[in-house]
């Protein structure tokens, strides 16, 4: 069993309008890949894809996960979770009323520790069920919030209620550090952060990163790959990967600009930003 995301010539729309166009990428557990590109070249329609919105439709192409086809119907998002897949979205919602101690130990269970039917379920007996116990629990809760430099009080707070753009990512890092996944899709995790928030929440991935996780992290900039220094760079484009490199890619991107990979590649001046791409409601 070989540990890496295969994406071979993905085709993806959301309603009437195609989004991905023939991507092809590889991640395998313990590389970090850095996914750039502008609005609407079809970032987090790929980060939903793969994680199973049922709101983006696979047109065309593959998705294998350890050799397992990532597609089939039996691959609900709750599978991919459980098979080690995590995303952190770029806008993450808030639960009012369910505190953060709460969510994040059923989100545990749900991954590491899931339901399962009874023997006599056909009799009307309830699923048999195992969690995490307490104690346990906020052991590992307290270590991950110590790794991340978080207040302890985040605990008894509702989930993203009254957060900053920075309380919401850090709490995804969080999230990624209890559940510990094998493939990581960092959506825009920058997005709207200032520089001291931007450090302290790639200081948290660096803290949960290790050579047992692949990470793809899908950013506009460079800016948050001063922290995370990635080993791969690939530029995607109107549907597409066009252009794939090492860290040093992120530099040329950010002293030139997209147009200079639309040049090398023949792809005409604003294609693949003019409309931004849509996004659907988390699942």
């Amino acid at each position: 069993m070989i540990d890496e995301l295969e994406i071979r010539d993905l085709e993806v729309s959301i309603g009437q309008k195609k989004i991905l166009k023939g991507l092809s990428l590889t991640v395998r557990v313990g590389e970090v890949h850095a996914l750039m590109g502008p609005n609407g070249s079809g970032k987090t329609s790929l980060a939903y894809t793969l994680m199973g919105h049922p709101d983006y439709h696979v047109d065309a192409g593959s998705v294998t996960w350890r050799g397992e086809d990532l597609l089939s119907k039996k691959m609900t998002p709750d599978k991919r979770a459980q098979a080690g897949i995590f995303l952190a979205f770029q806008y993450p919602s808030a639960i009012p009323g369910v505190t953060v101690a709460s969510f994040l130990r059923n989100i545990y269970n749900a991954v590491h520790h899931p339901k399962q039917p009874a023997a006599d379920e056909s009799d009307g007996a309830m699923p048999k069920y195992t969690g995490i116990p307490l104690a346990k629990f906020r052991k590992l809760m307290e270590e991950k919030m110590a790794l991340l430099h978080m207040d302890p009080a985040v605990a008894a707070r509702y989930v993203n209620e009254g957060f900053s753009g920075g309380e919401k990512k850090r709490l995804e890092m969080l999230q990624m550090a209890i559940i510990n996944p094998t493939i990581a899709i960092l959506d825009e995790t920058d997005s709207g952060l200032d520089i001291d928030a931007l450090r302290t929440v790639a200081e948290g991935i660096n803290a949960t990163l290790s050579p047992e996780m692949g990470v793809l992290m899908i950013t506009h900039y460079q800016r948050m790959l001063n922290y995370v220094k990635p080993q791969f760079v690939h530029v995607l484009l109107d549907g597409r990967v066009v252009m794939s490199g090492g860290e040093e890619l992120s530099h040329k991107l950010e002293a030139n600009g997209y147009d200079w990979v639309r040049e090398q590649v023949g792809l005409p001046s604003g294609v693949g930003d003019e409309v931004a791409e849509p996004v659907a409601e988390h699942v």
